[in-house]
């Protein structure tokens, strides 16, 4: 169980630096803006895995 949330806790760090360099290094060609959601997708899915992990090891 520890060695789980580590993992999972070095993960979400490594999203949150790796994020903001994809963002600033990304091509500007495109025409529509996804930047808007991929803001929001990686963190929700970080915390939609560690809603099931507690609802699986506690509920």
């Amino acid at each position: 169980m520890e060695t789980l949330l580590i993992i999972l806790a070095v993960l979400f760090v490594a999203l949150i630096v790796i994020l903001p360099l994809v963002e600033k290094y990304a091509p500007k060609g495109e025409s529509r803006d996804y930047g808007n959601i991929t803001r929001f997708i990686f963190p929700l899915m970080a915390v939609l895995i560690l809603a099931q992990m507690i609802r699986h090891f506690f509920f």
